[in-house]
Parts: structure tokens; C-alpha cells; sequence
């Protein structure tokens, strides 16, 4: 069993994992827009959010919709990496679990499969 850590912040109850992850996202879109020389007004029209919020975005705060993450990756044509975040390809715990299903071996009927009575 795992122990989960959280960020100490009472508003922010999210593992810290996850919030890590959040920043790296905001940074990441931050880079890419930079990379692509928009400015942060031009993101934020092309986003239909306020620059306010773009900023949060850039910043990974968690209380921005997911659909407001997404469109920013739509903005800077990233959306192809959004559509295997839960890909069940690359669910490799999930994938071991339903292997673990799958029986062992499967038996044959040792009458040959047939459920007629034979003629006695």
C-alpha cells in the first residue's frame, strides 16, 4: 500500500504528484506558447478566457476546467497528446489486472464435448 502525500495548502487538497504534474503542465503550455510567439492576449482571444485565467493556466493552478486546459492544447495544436492521456493501450495496471483474469488453461470435456447420451 502506497501513502499519498498532499500539498500542506488548506485550499489546495490535491496529492502532490498531481500538483506537480499541474505545474509542469502550465509551464509546458506556457513554453509552447512562447515558442510560438503569441502573446498571452492573442492566447487568451484564441482561448476565449481572460488573460487572468491564462495566467492561471501558465501556472497549473488546479481550479481551471479541464476544458480550459484542453483548448489551450487545441490552441497550440497539442491535441493529439490530450486524447491518450486514459488511453486503455497504455494502462498497464489495468491491462495486468484483466490478465490476471483470464483463466490459466481452458479444459476440454473429457466426453469429447458432445452432451448426447450415447446409446447403451
Amino acid at each position: 500500500m502506497s501513502i499519498i502525500m498532499y500539498a500542506k495548502s488548506k485550499s489546495n487538497k490535491l496529492p502532490i504528484p498531481v500538483q506537480r504534474a499541474l505545474t509542469k503542465l502550465g509551464k509546458d503550455i506556457r513554453s509552447a506558447r512562447v515558442r510560438r510567439r503569441i502573446s498571452t492576449l492573442v492566447m487568451a482571444e484564441r482561448c476565449l478566457i481572460a488573460r487572468t485565467t491564462l495566467h492561471k493556466v501558465e501556472k497549473g493552478d488546479p481550479g481551471v476546467s479541464i476544458g480550459t486546459y484542453a483548448t489551450a492544447l487545441f490552441v497550440l495544436g497539442l491535441t493529439d497528446r490530450l486524447m491518450d492521456l486514459a488511453d486503455v493501450r497504455f494502462d498497464e495496471v489495468g491491462l495486468a489486472l484483466d490478465e490476471e483474469r483470464l483463466p490459466r488453461r481452458i479444459h476440454s470435456k473429457p466426453w469429447g464435448g458432445s452432451k448426447r447420451k450415447q446409446g447403451i
